[in-house]
């Protein structure tokens, strides 16, 4: 039998899993663990998708169906890295380990001030209504005016859930104290910023329009800085997306009138140069520079500036890969060198060792492309798999076992299934269809109602 661990259960796990699922007549038999140092499964699904975006989250149901498959265990709170295990640990249990682990941290601004009180990441704020469990436990929302620096789906996600009122959100799973600082929220005016023109920006269509339906939020967007981008005059030189983002900005601009209490306005060719102190260690406003197309798709700084009103910051410029100890690192992609999935080690490949996702081709795309991307390791492993049972040898002893006998204290898939069940009781309880556990020891004890 070929015993395979894959390590993070977010889509690009998931999808792994799925292609090595064992099937009918169709190579050797092969054991599927999936590995997630959460006690939960489904990564970013579960703790990135905006809670609103509940079509987004059902595909929750696509990737239980896989680890509900026969030959694939769902094995959650397993670190590896850490002192308990690391991959040369999982090579003595597996015949071969997929690292799905992703992009698990922000990028930075490297500008002046960026970490004055109420500067934060994105990533950091995505968390926390996320309920992710080494979430900060609460974001200050007293501010009049917030600044979104950035324009990708991520960025919108936040300032859409900043212009939302608490009642929007009452219905989803968001933690019940996150949903009562959105309630005490004062935040009026959301800057979204980019250094860019509109034709570059990296939100869907799809996205963007969400901002011009929220019932209680006006979109907004200043004609002249649309007009700074040659594009806009002819959008017909854009991509699809392209154009139709620019189509919708065109009708922002149109608008004369406010009609609600908050706004959301879309800002370009801004670039950050330093957020400033308000005298006590807090942030009153951002600096841009003002920047202008150089011709090749950039921009190039005029040397002019403006400052934005904010007492809240959120960055929103993209997530970073981190090292996984015992793993190769490539520190200027954030990513593991590998070769059609194959994890290198000093440019030759490392048997039994693979990568899928984020942490192998950095975070880009949209969730559907992982799927490509772990056909293409499980298309490496499997042309492999021969010549790893052959030279590893059997592997007969459960790995679970071992991952207890190193100190491991795995949540099987019915310890998950009753954290689903407190989630489910606790929205009861709160008048509420279902409220996520927001902490490790809650999450932890609520998966013991499985054992």
């Amino acid at each position: 039998m070929l015993r395979v661990a894959v390590i993070g259960s977010g889509p690009s796990g998931v999808y792994a899993a799925q292609g090595l699922a064992p099937r009918e007549n169709d190579g050797p038999r092969t054991a599927v663990d999936v590995l997630d140092r959460l006690p939960a499964p489904y990564g970013l699904v579960r703790y990135g998708v905006a809670p609103d975006h509940e079509k987004i989250k059902s595909l929750q149901n696509n990737l239980r169906s896989v680890l509900e498959q026969p030959g694939v265990r769902f094995l959650g709170n397993v670190e590896v890295g850490g002192e308990r295990l690391r991959p040369a640990d999982l090579l003595r249990m597996y015949h071969a380990v997929v690292y799905c682990v992703g992009a698990a941290t922000d990028r930075h601004l490297g500008i002046p001030g960026e970490d004055l009180r109420g500067s934060h990441s994105a990533t950091d704020f995505v968390s926390w209504y996320s309920a992710h469990p080494d979430a900060a436990r609460g974001f200050a929302l007293d501010a009049r005016s917030a600044v979104v620096i950035g324009v990708g789906n991520v960025a919108v996600d936040v300032a859409r859930i900043l212009a939302r009122g608490a009642d929007e959100l009452r219905h989803t799973d968001v933690p019940d104290a996150a949903l009562g600082d959105m309630a005490a929220s004062t935040v009026r005016h959301i800057s979204m910023v980019g250094r860019r023109g509109p034709g570059q920006a990296k939100f869907t269509t799809k996205e963007l329009r969400e901002l011009g339906t929220l019932p209680s939020a006006d979109a907004l967007v200043r004609e002249e800085e649309l007009a700074l981008d040659p594009t806009y005059a002819d959008p017909s030189v854009l991509p699809a997306v392209g154009r139709r983002n620019v189509g919708v900005l065109r009708d922002w601009a149109a608008r004369t009138e406010r009609e609600h209490p908050r706004a959301v306005e879309l800002r370009f060719f801004l670039r950050p140069v330093e957020l400033l102190d308000d005298g006590t260690g807090a942030v009153r406003a951002v600096r841009f520079e003002r920047t202008a197309p150089d011709g090749t798709g950039g921009v190039t700084g005029t040397g002019r500036h403006e400052e934005i009103e904010a007492q809240l910051v959120l960055r929103s410029v993209g997530y970073r890969g981190v090292p996984l100890p015992g793993l190769p690192f490539d520190d200027a992609t954030c990513t593991v060198p590998h070769e059609a999935g194959r994890v290198l080690r000093d440019g030759a490949v490392s048997p039994g060792e693979y990568v899928a996702g984020w942490i192998k081709r950095g975070p880009t795309g949209v969730i559907g492309t992982n799927r490509p991307c772990a056909k293409e390791t499980v298309a490496s492993l499997t042309a492999d798999a021969p010549e790893l049972l052959r030279t590893a040898g059997p592997r007969d002893r459960d790995p679970l076992d071992a991952l207890r006998d190193a100190g491991c204290k795995p949540v099987e898939w019915p310890g998950w299934l009753a954290i689903e069940a407190a989630e489910e009781e606790l929205g009861q309880t709160l008048d509420r269809s279902r409220v996520k556990i927001a902490d490790w020891k809650g999450l932890l004890a609520a998966a013991q109602g499985g054992d």
